[in-house]
């Protein structure tokens, strides 16, 4: 899908107003998340490049906690978006 900020997919059905926006930049794909009830995650945060998503999940894993950031970025549905 896509809109004025870019393509974008749902993340998650259980919250269809939530959009992750991804793009591709020098090679990279990056993510982007957008919330309008809380656009404060779109100005405050910038675009995340996947292996830096990567790296975070790396981190939880070693802590281990049960959180997996990975959960919210799809690098399969990102490369699909962009093909279009």
């Amino acid at each position: 899908m896509k809109d004025d900020r870019g393509h974008y997919y749902t993340p998650s059905l259980q919250h269809p107003q939530v959009r992750m926006y991804v793009r591709e930049n020098e090679g990279e794909i990056e993510f982007r998340l957008y919330n309008p009830e809380e656009p404060i995650i779109w100005e405050k945060h910038q675009w995340v490049p996947y292996p830096a998503i990567e790296m975070a999940a790396a981190m939880y894993r070693e802590k281990g906690t049960d959180r997996n950031p990975l959960a919210l970025y799809d690098l399969d549905i990102a490369k699909k978006l962009l093909e279009s």
